[in-house]
Parts: C-alpha cells; sequence; structure tokens
C-alpha cells in the first residue's frame, strides 16, 4: 500500500500486516502458503487476471506492489518468456524482500524494495492481495488506507493498474473480522468519481471467491466500466 503519510492509524496498520506477512513466510519459507494462498494454481490464476491488463509485444517496465517473495516474477519468466520487462517489486515486509531478493538476485532486469507502495513511474503496476487482510483495523481507517493507495497506483502508472478483492460473504455466510470484503461497486463507484478519465474493466467467475479491477489509465471520452466473466 502506498505510504500513510504520518497517518497514525495506518502506520499501525501497515507495521502489523509487515509482521503479520513476516510470520507466514517464516513458517512456511518462501512458497504461496508462505503469503497466504493454499497452492500454486490457484495463486497464478490471479495473476493471470491482473496481467490481462498488460500489452508486452513491446519493452514495458512494471511495478509489482505487495510482492512477496517475488512469485509474479517466475510466472512472467514462465509465460512472457521473450518479453522485456522491467520489474520493480514493493513490500513492507522486510523479509519478504530479502527473500525475493535471494530468489531473483541473477537476474538483471528486476529490483525488490522496501516500500508500502510503488517508488517509481512504470508503464504499469500491479497489486495482489493487497487489501485483503486488515487485522483488527478499522474499517473506516483501512478503507482511507485503500483509497490513498489505488490514486497513488494512477500516479505510478502510465498505461495503466490492477488490482483485486475478495468477494463479500453470501447472506449468512460467517467471514473473518480481519479480512475486507467490499462488494465491487463501492471501488467501481469511487474510481468513477476520483479517476473519470480512466476505464475500468471488472473481472470475474474466474474460479476464485474474488475479483479483480483492470485500471487503462487513458481511456477515451465516455469509457464506462464493464462487467466481463471469465
Amino acid at each position: 500500500m502506498n505510504a500513510p503519510e504520518h497517518n497514525p492509524a495506518a502506520t499501525r496498520a501497515l507495521d502489523a500486516v509487515a509482521d503479520y506477512y513476516t510470520q507466514k513466510l517464516r513458517r512456511f519459507g518462501a512458497t504461496p502458503l508462505g503469503v497466504d494462498w493454499p497452492n500454486r494454481l490457484n495463486q497464478e490464476l490471479r495473476f493471470v487476471q491482473l496481467l490481462k491488463l498488460c500489452d508486452f509485444s513491446r519493452p514495458r517496465t512494471l511495478n509489482d506492489v505487495g510482492c512477496g517473495y517475488g512469485a509474479l516474477r517466475a510466472l512472467l519468466s514462465q509465460r512472457h518468456r521473450r518479453a522485456r520487462i522491467d520489474y520493480r517489486g514493493t513490500d513492507v515486509s522486510e523479509a519478504m524482500v530479502a527473500a525475493a531478493r535471494r530468489r531473483w538476485r541473477h537476474r538483471g532486469d528486476c529490483a525488490f524494495e522496501v516500500a508500502a507502495g510503488a517508488t517509481r513511474l512504470a508503464d504499469y503496476s500491479l497489486a495482489s492481495g493487497i487489501f485483503n487482510v486488515k487485522l483488527d483495523c478499522p474499517l473506516p481507517a483501512w478503507e482511507a488506507l485503500v483509497a490513498r493507495t489505488l490514486a497513488d497506483l494512477q500516479r505510478h502508472s502510465r498505461l495503466g493498474w490492477a488490482v483485486n478483492f475478495i468477494v463479500p460473504p453470501a447472506p449468512g455466510q460467517a467471514s473473518p473480522p480481519q479480512l475486507y470484503r467490499p462488494p465491487p461497486e463501492h471501488w467501481l463507484t469511487h474510481l468513477a468519481q476520483h479517476q473519470p478519465g480512466a476505464e475500468v474493466t471488472l473481472l470475474h467467475g474466474y474460479g476464485l471467491p474474488e475479483y479483480t479491477l483492470l485500471v487503462h489509465a487513458h481511456a477515451p471520452p465516455g469509457s464506462t466500466s464493464r462487467p466481463i466473466d471469465r
């Protein structure tokens, strides 16, 4: 997420999230379980949705906000071997960044930094699952942090950016209070109000209990949000 801007609630929230994922990494290592995923297939299915934003037919720069141990970099190597991608991952967990640097130390086209958001202007910015675990952060403070993060992604992305959220619980379904599960309409409305020049695509129905927002930064006038079932 983006910098807390000296907001005490945001600082506490980010510190708690950093510790949460550091403990996951220590327990499970640089594996999907180390970033709260049950298996690699599910993890990669999410990455595939985020990457639908990107056109790699020419050299591109890419920010990976909340990069963890660099799993997205691995998928890029598998699915886009011929693409020229200047990749930079950032994460609030120092342990995650250290693990990513060890894993990718032999590649000259990627770098990792400890940061709460993107640290440079790039063609695309992706953020996988960074909003899902709010722990005990009050909802208003968490949503204020999400809103600042979306604005930060917009500022650091020339062509577009993408994020995802867990779907709301079904009626009568219990949901752990530490999870953040907003309806799509909440952030679609927010983006329409605060980023009116962007074209937003909603992806859902792709086999995971979540949805993805693809935001093209320079849409033609009059563009509107459109849902896609995939």
